[in-house]
């Protein structure tokens, strides 16, 4: 089944303990949390402090040597537009030897070929639906067909690593992305916002 993230960029920051917690009881799988440090975006949203009080709200926290890994996190994701081949590959490297997973951001205009010398590398690949920045975006639907090259690469190649979405979804796209090959969903607006959460995930899976 395919599993649901909330986006907790969508929530209210008054109550995010108990926003997260509420994701989780409504049957998340995940807590998906965007960081935008001004840089590769022009907006900001939250860092390990805010890392650190989810977790604390929703789990046991973890003493690792990087900042959000001890605030917490399971798995760290960036964008692949974020410096050449080297530099991906030795953050990739780094946050494995912290102690978590990995994984690759894509915008999408990046063509699906960026991402082919790091497939063999990730634990997971988050294939962005909207122009990243902020939250609240239409769905582009054109970014399916990276998603289907993807599966279609893991498949051929016998990878694991998980395939995200992440922008504009709901319960009228949920299984074009499924159908795609997409493991995960993540969802702000469409969860967070929604009248009943619970209903609004069950809708998803």
């Amino acid at each position: 089944m395919t599993m649901i993230a909330p986006s907790l960029l969508a929530a209210d920051f008054s109550r995010i303990g108990e926003e997260a917690r509420r994701a989780f009881e409504a049957g998340a799988d995940w807590l998906h949390l965007d960081i935008m440090d001004g840089h590769f975006v022009d907006n900001i949203s939250f860092g390990p402090e805010i890392c650190a009080a989810v977790r604390k709200a929703v789990g046991p926290d973890r003493f690792l040597d990087a900042r959000f890994v001890k605030a917490g996190v399971n798995l760290i994701c960036f964008h692949v537009e974020l410096g050449d081949e080297y530099y991906i590959r030795n953050t990739l490297k780094r946050i494995r030897r912290a102690g978590v997973k990995n994984g690759l951001a894509v915008n999408p205009a990046t063509p699906f070929e960026t991402l082919l010398p790091f497939l063999g590398e990730i634990d997971l690949l988050l294939v962005m639906s909207v122009v990243p920045g902020f939250g609240g975006q239409s769905f582009m639907p054109s970014v399916l067909d990276k998603v289907v090259k993807a599966a279609e690469w893991r498949a051929d190649h016998q990878a694991s690593f998980l395939i995200q979405m992440d922008g504009g979804i709901g319960k009228n796209n949920a299984d074009q992305c499924a159908l795609a090959g997409a493991d995960v969903l993540g969802a702000g607006s469409s969860t967070f916002k929604a009248a009943d959460m619970a209903q609004a995930i069950a809708e998803m899976k």
